[in-house]
């Protein structure tokens, strides 16, 4: 085992949602309020047998039956958040709902004020910027490493960070995202470091980091690296359903935990589902015990078979950790030579059955998840073999389409007061030389092609084929 937070002969983990629920499940009371299904009877039969009784029968949400509440937490939702901080290495955990994005609007609402700067890498989620529409906060760019030959942004370069922190003065935050989509990780400690020389909070969306604190061979979580907030999306790859995600401030965090909690109380829903609470309660658990461990470790050994088998091939390679930057072994990236991204996973998806994680220009995301086994990436191994050794003829770029977004933003307006601009929608061919209007940014990975106030150029309509019409400033 190589778990960092615990002690590895420890069996009885605790969740405490879990057992609530079982005991909700369990001692049933005639049931005279919300949801109005009433464990599943006034829904459609064919919904209920699809989803089965049992399942219906535990969605309830908070206030009902011990369960606790969430904002502010209490009873067992309280109980199973602290476990959390413990298990995360965190002073305090907010569980989200509504994904980590529920999370970035509650950092931007809660810690930013309009007119305040904030240092943000190009590549961040859409979820960050929409906080920062909301709080009128302005960002102030980095630019991350480009890997041009891969399509992909990379790891952002902390010279980069402390050069806009003396260029302002005036800075608010450094919030950044590590690692990337695809797994590049850039060094946060170094970043942290930085941060403190000028006494501003740094914030890490680390949505696609929860498994670090749980085993050796992955990176360290910036919540032991400096940073003052972080944010798991647990769904994603701990284990928890979709839309279930945590929110942590670090032990020596310099913000305010009282004005996040304050800020989810005014975004999140007042009918939390007890089920994907639960779930939160559950990956965590399950990442804590010997299962989940052992889970953990077949996935990082999956990784590294697969890319080990990669190496093998001719025509397919995978993104390693090269000189200045790192990656999660758990998300392998790989590319074809003659054949785009979007092609290569065309040809998984129809010839072999198999769906990845995502595609874009350049390559494919592959996934080694703790719910995965060793046959299903012998299966995919052989399957690119396969494609390695045949001639699939690329038609994807006849299409003259792009999905990663790779440009220098143009910016002539302030996001926020672009955003409550006075807009018109005008065809495509049409938009070139205005500003937009609209965040466009497609999921995933969710990073923006264009943001409110930012000049049109013909470099951007390669990634705007699905659009007819655009949103632009009058």
């Amino acid at each position: 085992m190589q778990n960092k937070t615990l002690n590895n002969k420890r069996t009885n983990i605790q969740a405490p949602i879990v057992e609530a629920l079982k005991a909700y499940y369990n001692n049933p009371a005639y049931q005279f309020h919300i949801p109005g299904h009433t464990r599943g009877l006034g829904t459609l039969p064919d919904f209920r047998n699809l989803m089965g009784k049992k399942a219906l029968s535990l969605d309830t949400t908070d206030e009902f039956d011990n369960l606790g509440t969430l904002t502010p937490a209490t009873g067992p939702i309280k109980e199973a958040q602290e476990l959390a901080a413990q298990a995360f290495g965190a002073k305090e955990t907010f569980f989200l709902l509504n994904g980590s994005t529920i999370g970035n609007l509650a950092i931007a609402m809660g810690l930013t004020k309009k007119g305040q700067k904030v240092i943000v890498n190009r590549n961040c989620h859409r979820s960050i910027l929409t906080g920062l529409i909301i709080s009128g906060a302005e960002p102030l760019w980095i630019l991350p490493e480009k890997f041009e030959d891969w399509g992909l942004w990379g790891n952002i370069n902390p010279e980069s960070v402390e050069k806009l922190l003396k260029e302002n003065d005036d800075v608010s935050m450094v919030w950044i995202t590590n690692p990337t989509y695809e797994g590049v990780v850039s060094d946060v400690k170094s970043i942290a470091s930085i941060c403190k020389k000028y006494n501003v909070p740094l914030i890490v969306d680390e949505a696609h980091g929860c498994l670090w604190n749980f085993n050796d061979k992955l990176p360290e979580t910036s919540l032991k690296l400096g940073a003052d907030v972080v944010v798991h999306s647990l769904h994603k790859t701990g284990g928890s359903m979709s839309q279930s995600s945590m929110l942590h401030i670090s032990e020596n965090s310099k913000i305010n935990a009282d004005d996040v909690e304050r800020a989810l109380m005014l975004l999140h829903t007042t009918s939390p589902s007890l089920i994907l609470l639960g779930s939160l309660d559950a990956a965590r658990a399950n990442l804590q015990s010997v299962r989940g461990q052992k889970q953990l470790s077949q996935a990082i050994n999956n990784a590294k078979y697969l890319r080990a088998e990669v190496d093998k091939m001719e025509h397919i390679h995978q993104l390693k950790s090269d000189f200045g930057y790192k990656t999660d072994v758990t998300k392998i990236f790989i590319k074809a030579d003659g054949l785009s991204g979007k092609r290569l996973e065309s040809i998984l998806e129809i010839d072999f059955g198999i769906e990845v994680e995502s595609a874009s220009d350049a390559g494919i995301l592959i996934l080694s998840n703790i719910g995965n086994k060793r046959s299903d990436f012998e299966y995919l191994a052989e399957c690119l073999h396969k494609i390695d050794i045949h001639d699939y003829k690329d038609i994807y770029y006849l299409e003259n389409k792009k999905h990663m977004p790779m440009l220098t933003p143009i910016i002539k307006k302030s996001l926020r007061e672009a955003y409550f601009s006075e807009k018109e929608v005008v065809p495509k061919s049409e938009a070139v030389g205005r500003l937009s209007g609209e965040v466009v940014a497609e999921c995933p990975p969710g990073i923006s092609i264009l943001l409110p106030g930012e000049l049109i150029t013909e470099a951007h309509l390669p990634y705007l084929a699905d659009y007819n019409f655009i949103e632009v400033i009058k």
